[in-house]
């Protein structure tokens, strides 16, 4: 049984480019090789904001809804940010 599907890609002529010439600098072996790598690239960085969602985000956002962390509007912010500055 196959382990791989063949696909069809249609690119704009810039990423093709860059496609190519990745492959002919000898850089990766195929089109196909370029293609993997910035899907592996693609997911591990799609894991690593699903994780700082599931733990950072959702703990913060339990922590204002339980009233146990202050917020601060953005005009808030800007002010402390001008004080700051100014002391």
């Amino acid at each position: 049984m196959r382990t791989t599907k063949q696909l069809s890609i249609t690119l704009p002529n810039e990423m093709a480019k860059i496609l190519r010439d990745r492959v002919e600098s000898g850089d990766y072996a195929s089109e196909s090789e370029v293609i993997r790598d910035g899907l592996r690239v693609l997911f591990a960085r799609d894991a690593v904001i699903d994780e700082w969602l599931r733990t950072r985000v959702a703990k913060t956002y339990d922590n204002v809804t339980a009233g146990k962390q202050q917020t601060y509007s953005s005009d808030e912010i800007k002010e402390m940010l001008r004080r700051s500055l100014t002391e």
